[in-house]
């Protein structure tokens, strides 16, 4: 269920419930099924916090904790990059006497021991997003993926819409081998023939998602491919401070299939007029997947319903050709660095980035 809708509810429950039945009801009203009667603790564990992606994720996290009264305390601990500290992070949470666990396991596999001993600790941990290897039931409580390979689709049917004759392709995703990245390759191949041709190194070239690795590396794959028709990249906001470099070179920007943000939006308003090819397609970025890995860990946790959803599914969220479902968005009153398909408030956003 969606923040938005069980907010939606509590406000018109209230109301109702106010004049009906009195206050224990209006208790009642607020807390979503898979809110369930038990009192118990839970932490939310990052192995790397310190950008604005994961700010407004924890601060996502956050909100969905504070839909179920009966979590009694909430604790967050970020790894900082550091396998080590990641680990320890989550022995430690453990040690405490917490009682359910959302890992964001960016070390992947490295942190699956650390991972099982908790479980087998008797501890409910719910790890999220990035795969860590193992299986549900004898390393974890339950995995919640998201639908990359999805992704991969909507994108390739977007391409396949503004280049029904074929191109050259250049994919851009994160560290070297990231499952992230390979299933979005995956899903473009399931519906992109051989008429798209992948001009980058194969599988995708490594940008670490670092913005400034990202100019450095599209400026060389500038260089080396003439012709360039779409840039795939799964986080379009590292793109925009490199994407200048085509006006330099006397090119148009061409077109992108990516993720949100709102930098992207209003750099897309501000240049696409002068850049003929610069189309813009997005799928939501997917800071809501930790919603997901939350409601799941407070439903073992606390006996409540568990979500009908095993896997986060990004929806598509800006197409500039087609304005459905939502023409290009840009916020130039609030940060670049929010993401405008999040449901936390942009506003609330803004303040979790700390600007």
């Amino acid at each position: 269920m969606k923040y938005s809708s069980v907010a939606k509810g509590v406000a018109f429950s209230l109301a109702a419930t106010v004049m009906a039945f009195g206050a224990t009801n209006i208790a009642r009203a607020e807390v979503p099924s898979w809110c369930g009667p038990k009192k118990a603790t839970l932490a939310l564990l990052d192995g790397y916090g310190g950008n604005s992606w994961r700010q407004v994720t924890t601060a996502s996290g956050k909100q969905t904790v504070e839909l179920c009264p009966n979590i009694t305390k909430y604790e967050y601990a970020d790894g900082q990059g550091d396998t080590q500290k990641s680990i320890s992070d989550i022995k430690s949470m453990a040690a405490k006497g917490v009682d359910a666990l959302v890992v964001f396991g960016d070390a992947g596999p490295a942190v699956l021991p650390a991972i099982t001993s908790v479980f087998k600790a008797g501890k409910v941990i719910v790890p999220y997003r990035v795969n860590v290897g193992g299986k549900e039931g004898t390393n974890y409580s339950k995995f919640i993926g998201s639908s990359f390979v999805d992704d991969g689709e909507s994108w390739g049917n977007w391409i396949k819409s503004i280049l029904p004759k074929g191109g050259n392709l250049l994919f851009l995703s994160g560290p070297a081998g990231n499952s992230q990245g390979l299933d979005e390759l995956k899903g473009m191949k399931n519906v992109l023939g051989p008429e798209y041709v992948f001009v980058n190194q194969a599988p995708f070239a490594v940008t670490n998602w670092d913005p400034a690795l990202t100019q450095k590396v599209l400026t060389a794959e500038i260089a080396k491919n003439a012709k360039i028709d779409v840039i795939v990249s799964d986080f379009g906001p590292s793109l925009v401070g490199a994407l200048p470099l085509f006006s330099k070179q006397g090119k148009s920007i061409p077109a992108l299939a990516t993720s949100d943000g709102n930098s992207l939006g209003c750099f897309w308003n501000e240049n696409q007029a002068t850049n003929p090819d610069f189309k813009l397609f997005t799928v939501a970025t997917g800071n809501d997947n930790v919603r997901l890995a939350v409601q799941w860990a407070v439903a073992l946790a606390t006996k409540g319903v568990p979500p009908k959803d095993e896997v986060f599914k990004a929806p598509a969220f800006e197409n500039s050709v087609t304005g459905q479902p939502k023409a290009v968005q840009c916020r130039k009153d609030l940060p670049g660095a929010i993401y405008l398909s999040s449901e936390l408030p942009a506003e609330d956003q803004a303040k979790a980035v700390g600007k």
